[in-house]
């Protein structure tokens, strides 16, 4: 019997009525003990170079007048779905990032902080950045009005951008997997290399959308100062 083809990221493994599938958003906490060892190993030093990297580069988009220590908000971010998106493309691990509770969950409060922060502290500033410089008197309303729309829509189309991202690679993937049963054996060997290639491209897309979320979350946190 033919399933819904979404039905490969419904969480339905349960003990209790409390989801399993759930339970590995924090598989990523496994990573955390090497930081704790006497002699630090290769793999904590690659990640450890890579964070600093992400510290500096987060550092110069938030500007000088940035909060000592913000960077770590967009660095644990960046952490959190890294490993979520890496993950999920081990057999029978859940992705997690493929559904807007998770993505939403994160982008909303974040942009909610940024947008309450900036117009209690730094009202008159965000006032003005809705009206870009050398704008015509008679095109400022539909300015304004442009701008209040993006800056709404903004937690939006990050959930949306890391969901779709992830749900595109897992289908396609899914659908190749189950034409498999139909090809004849001479032609397995060519699906399997189709697989690892596009095993390969989520691998990419895993870390560069982790990336683009951390990199847009600051680029929107430092037009609020």
């Amino acid at each position: 019997m033919m399933n819904n083809l979404f039905s490969i990221f419904d969480p339905t493994t349960n003990l209790f009525n409390l989801s399993f599938n759930w339970m590995s958003t924090i598989l990523g906490l496994l990573f955390i003990p090497y930081s704790y060892w006497f002699i630090p190993n290769r793999h904590y030093i690659f990640w450890n170079f890579i964070l600093n990297k992400l510290h500096n580069e987060f550092k110069t988009l938030l500007g000088l007048n940035s909060f000592n220590g913000s960077t770590f908000i967009f660095i644990s971010l960046f952490s959190f779905i890294f490993f979520n998106n890496f993950l999920g493309l081990f057999p029978y691990i859940f992705t997690s990032t493929s559904h807007l509770t998770l993505s939403l969950s994160i982008s909303l409060p974040l942009w909610l902080s940024f947008m309450l922060y900036g117009w209690i502290n730094n009202s008159q500033h965000m006032f003005a950045h809705m009206i870009p410089q050398g704008t015509p008197n008679i095109l400022m309303p539909f300015m304004v009005l442009i701008e209040t729309i993006s800056n709404i829509i903004r937690p939006g189309t990050l959930a949306v951008r890391l969901t779709a991202n992830m749900i595109a690679g897992h289908l396609l993937m899914t659908l190749l997997s189950n034409t498999g049963s139909n090809f004849p054996s001479y032609l397995l060997f060519i699906l399997i290399f189709i697989q690892i290639l596009l095993l390969i491209l989520e691998s990419a897309v895993a870390v560069i959308q982790s990336y683009v979320i951390a990199i847009l979350s600051t680029l929107y946190s430092s037009e609020v100062n």
